[in-house]
């Protein structure tokens, strides 16, 4: 069995899972609150969630590109946007769930990279940003030890990407005894004990 899809799906699933509770516990009120992640509001970090987690990991799979009209939505102007995220991540978790989806590779529009290299990172992004969101909006994210793994490996392989693009800040300073996912937010520049405050 393809070895990307038989060790990372599980872990998208349960992500998936995951973010789509923690969605379902933003109230309309909180959209216009603050984040950890200046300037956006959480709207805009939701928004950011919404687009490349659900809609862009199934064009991902479909190796489509996304369309404007996506990359320019409002999804929180849906009252009920939260459950269209989690129907929206059904179909994405549903269109990785072929081996063969996980070879070749994505065609990102300015490069292109390994499906099994960048699936991945966008469970990543459902994970860490979830833990955005959850933080922002006074719940917890939480993943077993073995998707945190995950998280942690690909934080630690691709950081230095990331910062050069300001998507992770400096790593954190944390005690050697944290989580393992405390440990994936903080080498990517969060802090974890944001979500204890």
């Amino acid at each position: 069995m393809n070895e990307p899809y038989k060790n990372v799906h599980p872990y998208m699933v349960e992500c998936a899972t995951e973010a789509a509770r923690v969605a379902r516990g933003v109230t309309a009120a909180q959209l216009s609150g603050a984040t950890h992640c200046p300037p956006w509001d959480v709207r805009a970090l939701v928004n950011h969630w919404v687009l490349y987690t659900s809609h862009g990991l199934e064009h991902r799979a479909l190796r489509k590109q996304l369309p404007e009209e996506l990359t320019a939505r409002d999804f929180t102007a849906d009252s009920d946007w939260a459950q269209a995220y989690a129907d929206q991540l059904d179909r994405a978790v549903a269109a990785w769930d072929d081996p063969a989806v996980w070879e070749g590779e994505v065609d990102l529009g300015m490069a292109r990279m390994p499906a099994a290299e960048l699936a991945p990172m966008i469970v990543k992004e459902m994970a860490v940003h979830g833990w955005d969101v959850a933080t922002a909006t006074g719940q917890r994210f939480r993943i077993s030890d073995g998707a945190a793994r995950l998280i942690l490996d690909v934080v630690d392989t691709h950081g230095d990407l990331y910062r050069q693009y300001d998507g992770f800040a400096d790593p954190v300073d944390v005690p050697d005894d944290v989580s393992v996912f405390d440990r994936a937010l903080a080498h990517s520049g969060r802090d974890p004990r944001l979500s204890r405050a």
